[in-house]
C-alpha cells in the first residue's frame, strides 16, 4: 500500500512552480464557524509560504469524512494533509506505513517544548516518532443555554445539570424545547460520555474506557450516569435537527433552553454575533465536575514520495503551531490553544473559563485516546438508539454498555 500511496504524489500535491506547490487539505470543518476557523489555517499558509492551500472540505462531520479520507490514503490517492481527532483513528495508517514521521519538524520547532499538555504530541507519537501536528484542545464537558429561553420560561438560568433538567416541563410549558439534540450518532454517545465524566467523575470514565473495568460498567454508579441519560432522552424529545450546529442554532435562536456540546459551539455563538455571558450561558463540567477533556485536532501528512509535497507538507506543519496562527485559529474555533505561551487577551468568558481549568490541570484523556474507532462505533450505534427510542430501558442500555466494554480492545 506504501509503494501505491507514493505513485499518486501528483494527485496530493501540483507543482505550480519552481519549489512552490499546491497542497490539498482535507477536512470535515464545514459549519460557519468551523469554516471561519480554518480560513485562518488558510491564509497564513497562503501568506507566509510559497506554496498554495487547496481546500478539502468534507462535509458531514468526522463519522462521514474519515472513511473518505482512509479510502484515498489506502487506494493511492493521497491528499497533501488531512485532520482528524487527537487519539487512535490513525495507527491502522501509521502502521500500514502510510504516513509521513514528522519528527524532523517537532524537533526543529521545539514542539516537546511548547504543546501542552504534553499528551497530545504522545497522541502523535508511535514507537518514539511523532506523525501529526496537533492544532487545538476541545472539550466535551460543555452545557450551552439560551439566557432569553430561560427568561421566557419565567426561570433563572440553570447553574448546573440537575437544575437544568427541573426546569425542563416549564420550558416545554413555554413552548421552549429543552434540550436540543441532533441526529449524527456522536452526539448522542458524546452527550452519555459528558454524563459520565461528570455525574460519575472523570476516573469512573477514565476507568471504563482506558482499563476496560466492565465491573465498574455494571455498578449502580454507572446504573445513575443511565438514568440521567434517560431524563436527557425525556428533555431531547421533539428535537428534530440532524447536524450539531443545527442544535446549537436552536440556543441560539432561543428555540431550546440548552444543549450539550463541546467547545466548537462557541464558534457558531460567535458567528451569529451573541455575547457570551449576556445572550447565551456556558457551564463546564455541567457544574458538577468542572473538568475538561484535552481532545481536538491534528493534522497528519500521507507519504507521497515527492520531494516538493514534503516540503510543502513540513511548511504546513511549522504554520499550525505557529504563535500568530494559533491565536487566530483558536479564537475563531472557539477551542483552547496548544502553546501556553501565546497572547489570548480578546478571549471570551466561555474561553477564560476553559483556560483556567486546563491551567488547573483538571484535565482528562478524550475518548478517542482511550477507545478504538471500533469500540467507537459500537457505542455510537447504542447510544443512537437509546435516545431515539423510549422503550429501551436505562438497565437494558446499561446491560449493552457492558458487552461492548467487555469486547474491547
Amino acid at each position: 500500500m506504501k509503494k501505491l500511496a507514493m505513485l499518486c504524489a501528483a494527485t496530493a500535491l501540483t507543482p505550480v512552480g519552481a519549489g512552490a506547490a499546491e497542497l490539498e487539505v482535507t477536512h470535515w470543518w464545514t459549519s460557519g464557524g468551523e469554516a471561519a476557523a480554518v480560513a485562518k489555517f488558510a491564509e497564513a499558509f497562503n501568506e507566509n509560504t510559497e506554496h498554495t492551500w487547496v481546500d478539502g472540505a468534507i462535509a458531514g462531520g468526522g463519522g462521514t469524512a474519515r472513511p473518505v479520507m482512509v479510502s484515498r490514503i489506502i487506494g493511492g490517492d493521497p491528499m497533501g494533509a488531512f485532520q482528524f481527532n487527537h487519539g487512535r483513528q490513525a495507527e491502522e495508517l501509521i502502521e500500514a506505513g502510510l504516513l509521513r514521521d514528522m519528527t524532523h519538524v517537532a524537533e526543529e520547532e521545539g514542539w516537546k517544548e511548547i504543546v501542552n499538555p504534553p499528551s497530545l504530541l504522545e497522541a502523535c507519537t508511535v514507537d518514539g516518532r511523532i506523525y501529526c501536528a496537533p492544532v487545538n484542545i476541545h472539550s466535551w464537558q460543555w452545557l450551552w443555554l439560551s439566557n432569553d429561553a430561560f427568561a421566557e420560561a419565567g426561570l433563572d438560568v440553570p447553574a448546573n445539570w440537575d437544575e437544568f433538567v427541573e426546569a425542563g416541563d416549564a420550558l416545554r410549558e413555554a413552548g421552549i424545547q429543552p434540550l436540543a439534540l441532533g441526529g449524527q450518532p456522536w452526539q448522542s454517545s458524546g452527550l452519555f460520555n459528558v454524563l459520565m465524566a461528570t455525574l460519575a467523575g472523570p476516573e469512573v470514565l477514565e476507568q471504563i474506557y482506558g482499563e476496560k473495568d466492565a465491573e465498574l460498567a455494571a455498578s449502580d454508579t454507572m446504573a445513575r450516569v443511565f438514568q440521567a441519560a434517560a431524563d436527557a432522552r425525556e428533555m431531547a424529545q421533539g428535537s428534530n435537527v440532524i447536524d450539531w450546529n443545527q442544535a446549537t442554532n436552536m440556543v441560539i435562536t432561543d428555540a431550546a433552553g440548552g444543549q450539550v456540546m463541546g467547545d466548537w459551539a462557541q464558534g457558531e455563538f460567535a458567528v451569529a454575533g451573541e455575547v457570551a455571558g449576556e445572550d447565551y450561558t456556558c457551564i463546564p463540567g455541567l457544574g458538577v465536575h468542572e473538568v475538561i477533556s484535552t481532545g481536538g485536532d491534528a493534522f497528519y501528512f500521507p507519504e507521497t514520495g515527492d520531494a516538493e509535497t514534503e516540503a510543502a507538507q513540513d511548511a504546513l506543519a511549522r504554520i499550525l503551531l505557529n504563535p500568530d496562527t494559533q491565536v487566530a485559529f483558536n479564537l475563531a474555533k472557539g477551542s483552547l490553544p496548544i502553546r501556553g505561551d501565546v497572547d489570548l487577551t480578546a478571549a471570551n468568558d466561555c474561553m477564560k473559563k476553559g483556560l483556567e481549568i486546563l491551567e488547573a490541570g483538571n484535565t482528562m484523556p478524550d475518548v478517542n485516546m482511550l477507545n478504538t474507532e471500533d469500540t467507537n462505533n459500537q457505542l455510537n450505534d447504542l447510544f443512537v438508539e437509546f435516545f431515539n427510542d423510549p422503550s429501551i430501558t436505562p438497565e437494558d442500555a446499561q446491560e449493552r454498555f457492558v458487552s461492548i466494554v467487555e469486547s474491547a480492545e
